[in-house]
């Protein structure tokens, strides 16, 4: 009876994570560069009844294999990393990334982090910026920043283009001037970046980030979010559902106990 009672638990807090995990893809179905994530289960350890007290049938080979499960629970987060749609926005400061890999933004310690939104703008000092003002990383031929205050370059939302493999140009007395690159990295391994926030990512402890190569960038376009909102909420739908049976269980349960208890009386 207990052993229900703890199954019908883990299963109602498992549930009710991947609720956690759907309602968090559904209310970012239109941020930008947003990717989904999916949760799925994992069973608990298993017990066997062959012991002293439970009365079980053995097989044809007088064995007895019965076991009896302890529950399930969430495994971790994975997230999907397909790539959204592209839509255009005519915007020189939007940036699509089509391909593998991510933007490579700088914090205001200076510390890297990665996205795939593009929605980008330019500050007052005339950096290009993400929407939580982290620099936009843009290097020159010798691997220096040169997208910072107090760089060698002004940019503006009019004069500068950047070509599909991320070359950047400035206009200056009517020509087109290369002054660097946006860096795209990948990261080794799948399901190797954690969430920080702010449609920001980091690798994991350990993982390696490389220079990627397999892309195209298209000025003037944004990604849009992976999200397919009838997918969540039939899951959404789904997953009540077995929150709902694990709960009319526990109450069963519950009830039969109480039952137990009134004929000892």
């Amino acid at each position: 009876m207990l052993r229900l009672l703890w199954n019908s638990r883990s299963s109602m807090m498992a549930q009710q994570e991947k609720l956690d995990a759907i309602s968090n893809n559904i209310s970012n179905v239109n941020t930008n560069g947003y990717k989904k994530v999916d949760a799925s289960f994992k069973d608990l350890v298993y017990e066997s009844l062959d012991r002293k007290g439970y009365p079980v049938s053995a097989d044809k080979q007088g064995k007895t294999v019965l076991q009896n499960g302890t529950g399930i629970r969430l495994s971790e987060w994975t997230r999907d990393t397909t790539q959204g749609s592209v839509t255009p926005t005519g915007l020189s400061t939007d940036l699509a990334l089509d391909g593998t890999g991510y933007f490579e933004v700088l914090q205001k310690d200076n510390s890297k982090a990665y996205t795939r939104a593009g929605n980008f703008l330019t500050d007052a000092s005339g950096t290009i910026v993400d929407q939580s003002g982290n620099r936009l990383s843009i290097v020159d031929g010798e691997g220096k920043d040169i997208n910072k205050a107090d760089g060698p370059y002004k940019f503006n939302s009019n004069n500068f283009n950047i070509d599909s493999k991320g070359e950047v140009t400035i206009k200056e007395n009517n020509s087109d001037i290369p002054v660097g690159k946006v860096k795209i990295s990948r990261a080794i391994g799948n399901n190797s970046m954690i969430s920080v926030g702010d449609n920001l990512f980091m690798p994991k402890p350990g993982v390696g980030m490389l220079e990627s190569n397999d892309y195209s960038i298209m000025q003037g376009y944004l990604e849009l979010s992976n999200v397919d909102l009838a997918t969540e909420m039939t899951d959404m739908l789904m997953t009540q559902r077995a929150f709902q049976l694990s709960s009319s269980t526990l109450k069963t349960a519950d009830e039969m106990w109480q039952m137990a208890n009134n004929l000892r009386r």
